[in-house]
């Protein structure tokens, strides 16, 4: 659909270039939002922001992971499904802004200022959004018993 919808006007002998192109761009963002999905909603407690620093990258989060999905037994991969099923909700209970937020940065994985951009509001906003929906949702699922 890519290759038509925005290449329809190329030459044929440049389309199969085109096609891997976007075929390998479309597989690379998938795999980073499987990783970045299992990195947020397995790990949230590593997600709370340091008062001295205010900011917080996901990025450097992801490469200190090393989780493997292959090695999970039956019963780890249906408490981790749980616990997505309560993340989610919990997601869902967030102020429009702060989920707005919260998932354009860690879910979508745009930057600050992209972030801003979409919302129509400075980059402080987006940091104090998404600092305040990361420790709203730690504080809801710790008080439901989920430590992560």
């Amino acid at each position: 659909m890519k290759l038509a919808h925005s290449y329809g006007d190329k030459p044929a002998a440049e389309l199969p270039m085109l096609f891997q192109r976007i075929l390998s761009n479309t597989t690379l963002d998938w795999f980073r939002r499987r990783k970045t999905r299992n990195a947020i909603f397995s790990n949230m407690s590593e997600f709370s922001v340091n008062e001295s620093d205010g900011d917080f990258d996901i990025l450097e989060t992801l490469e200190s992971l090393s989780h493997s999905e292959g090695t999970e037994s039956a019963q780890d991969a249906t408490e981790r499904a749980q616990i997505l099923h309560a993340i989610e909700l919990q997601i869902q209970e967030l102020p429009d802004r702060q989920r707005e937020a919260f998932l354009m940065r860690y879910w979508e994985e745009m930057d600050v200022a992209e972030t801003a951009a979409a919302m129509g509001c400075s980059e402080g906003s987006v940091k104090t959004h998404c600092s305040r929906a990361v420790h709203a949702l730690s504080k809801a699922l710790s008080a439901k018993g989920i430590k992560l």
